[in-house]
């Protein structure tokens, strides 16, 4: 579950490929279809499913973020689980133990779904967002900000 991102050199490919990605011609008479042609030559179609996932890999990386493919259904180590929160590993089973986020034991060892950590995610930055924007709101009621002098 290693984080990758284009290199520097290689993003204005990963651009003009999302360019072209996004501009396929939506009136063809037959749908689209995509093709993989492999370094010996061998081509094969790429089924649609395929190519939706390739479109959101490029997009991402196009932007300069990394990515991680992880399927759904995957159960996560705590290391892991907290490395894609982004916090310590005791904080995340501090999480496990007041129920915050669902998870099981296989022994003694802990597994997280991962679509359970990621609707937990959800609903952090969900809370974050409103509690930013609350303290924003406060600050404009009570005039928290004044303003800085034009120095010219």
């Amino acid at each position: 579950m290693t984080p990758v991102t284009a290199p520097r050199e290689q993003r204005d490919r990963v651009a003009a490929l999302l360019e072209l990605l996004t501009h396929v011609d939506e009136n063809l008479q037959e749908p689209a279809t995509y093709q993989l042609v492999s370094p010996s030559g061998e081509v094969i179609d790429l089924p649609e499913s395929v190519f939706l996932l390739l479109e959101r890999i490029i997009e991402v990386l196009a932007s300069g973020d990394a990515i991680t493919v992880v399927p759904v259904g995957k159960e996560l180590t705590t290391q892991q689980a907290a490395n894609i929160l982004n916090v310590s590993r005791q904080y995340l089973v501090r999480l496990l133990n007041d129920g915050r986020i669902p998870f099981r034991k296989i022994g003694t060892h802990r597994r997280v779904r991962m679509e359970d950590l990621l609707a937990y995610k959800r609903q952090r930055d969900r809370d974050r967002i409103a509690s930013l924007d609350d303290l924003s709101q406060l600050s404009q009621d009570f005039d928290g900000y004044d303003e800085i002098p034009n120095e010219g």
